[in-house]
């Protein structure tokens, strides 16, 4: 019983986990693709590129880490 609701749990968490890695991912994209548009690219913009792009490479490294996979979903 006690196994159950820390498999639900678990289950919950990484399905959370990979909706984030979506939306971040998208965001990256996105934002790479306004730096490669801009002629010049403003300090800000850069800084937010490198930031989202940091908190993307934190929930991959999360993911790997609790060895979480899309097809074990």
């Amino acid at each position: 019983m006690l196994f159950r609701k820390k498999h639900k749990i678990r289950y919950a968490e990484n399905l959370r986990l990979f909706e984030q890695l979506e939306k971040q991912k998208s965001q990256v994209d996105s934002e790479k693709q306004l730096i490669k548009r801009s002629i010049d690219p403003s300090d800000d913009v850069l800084n937010r590129a490198k930031v989202t792009e940091a908190i993307y490479s934190f929930l991959l490294r999360e993911a790997r880490e609790r060895r979480a996979s899309k097809d074990t979903l």
